[in-house]
């Protein structure tokens, strides 16, 4: 029988599970609609994470580390836009090779060093956290959460309402027509990498001193790629694809539970399952809201 106390402390692991995705998704969703198909959302996060570990090792601050993750992720945006842009290499390449690159160089950093544990603090909201089954989960979790009360509206606001974000509509969508208004297409890109560094960097820098307070191998375990889908899944709209970042981050709550809860389920299909579940939403939802009309595609000048 689960009871109400069970239910908040799902609650509370799926808002875990779900804020590092949703950083980074904020993300993904602005550089997709510049038209930047960013598959190294999985080296910014996992670099982040363990730099943010390294930082707040040396220095003893998990806020500092923090900061430190951001900064990597943005060097891995800056990286990815550069080789993309101006060596123009296809950037799907240049995606998975960060994420193998960043996969091993951590596996192997990890393995010859030994840094002391931080956590960035809790924070536990007056009032709200005495709210039935919902408090706990939502008013008591580390202070970086609360950044996604900012983050998710800024980002709504910079691609929906500011100049920038029109611009950043316009290169994702028909880039030989901006580019004619004089709008620099790549340098549009370029920054909405560097936009998606830093969120993911601050995902993975959060799942590291945020929730964990160490770093261990592939820490992030595929976490960028469920981020790509949750944008996928949510029609390339950002309330959507926070949606999609929760039923995700629920579902794997779920596997890390239900065992917890005596319920004896095959543990190797609880592993894959909010994997099968992007996957599943990558099939039903791809067809259903159209992509930005040249995501994925490098821009030419003079090309049609």
């Amino acid at each position: 029988m689960i009871t109400a106390d069970d239910v908040s402390t799902i609650l509370s692991s799926g808002v875990r599970l779900t804020v590092p995705l949703a950083f980074a998704a904020c993300g993904e969703y602005l550089a997709e609609r510049a038209g930047a198909m960013n598959i190294s959302v999985e080296a910014m996060m996992l670099g982040a994470a363990f730099g943010s570990v390294a930082t707040a090792s040396a220095t003893g601050s998990a806020a500092t580390g923090l900061a430190a993750g951001v900064l990597i992720g943005l060097l891995t945006g800056l990286v990815h836009g550069n080789l993309s842009h101006r060596l123009e290499i296809n950037t799907f390449v240049v995606g998975l090779v960060l994420n193998a690159l960043v996969l091993g160089l951590t596996g192997y950093l990890i393995t010859i060093s030994d840094f002391d544990s931080h956590q960035v603090a809790q924070v536990s909201v007056p009032w709200l956290r005495d709210i039935p089954l919902i408090g706990p989960p939502l008013f008591v979790e580390r202070w970086p959460v609360y950044l996604l009360v900012v983050i998710f509206p800024l980002t709504w606001w910079l691609v929906e309402r500011s100049r920038w974000g029109l611009e950043l509509r316009a290169v994702g969508e028909r880039p030989q027509a901006a580019d004619v208004t004089g709008i620099r297409v790549n340098a549009r890109r370029r920054q909405a990498l560097l936009w998606c560094g830093a969120l993911a960097g601050l995902g993975g820098a959060y799942l590291a001193v945020g929730e964990v307070g160490s770093f261990n191998q592939n820490m992030t375990a595929g976490r960028g790629y469920i981020v790509i889908a949750a944008v996928i899944f949510g029609g390339w709209r950002l309330g959507r694809t926070l949606l999609g970042c929760v039923i995700f981050g629920l579902a794997d709550a779920m596997r890390l539970a239900l065992p917890a809860l005596g319920l004896t389920l095959n543990s190797q299909l609880l592993i894959v399952a909010p994997y099968l579940l992007a996957l599943l939403a990558m099939l039903l939802f791809t067809n259903r809201r159209r992509e930005p009309g040249a995501l994925g595609r490098p821009f030419e000048r003079g090309s049609t």
